[in-house]
C-alpha cells in the first residue's frame, strides 16, 4: 500500500515538474510578471505566444540536436 501511494506522489511531482519548468521560463526568461486586466483578449494572446516561445526555449536541444557540432 505504502509503495503505491510513493509511486503515485512520483508521478505527480515529475508531472509537476514540467508544468512549472514552463512557468518558470515565461516569468523568468520572458519576464512575463504583471498581468494586464483590461483587455482579457490580449492579455490571453499574450501568453499564448508566450507559451509557445517557452515550448520553442524548451525543445530548443532536441530540435537543435543533429546540428551540433561535438568538441573532440
Amino acid at each position: 500500500m505504502r509503495m503505491l501511494i510513493e509511486k503515485a506522489e512520483r508521478a505527480k511531482a515529475s508531472i509537476r515538474a514540467k508544468v512549472e519548468h514552463v512557468f518558470h521560463v515565461v516569468k523568468n526568461l520572458l519576464r512575463h510578471r504583471k498581468c494586464r486586466y483590461k483587455d482579457l483578449a490580449k492579455n490571453t494572446v499574450q501568453l499564448q505566444v508566450l507559451f509557445a516561445m517557452a515550448n520553442l526555449m524548451l525543445s530548443q536541444r532536441t530540435l537543435c540536436a543533429p546540428y551540433r557540432k561535438v568538441a573532440s
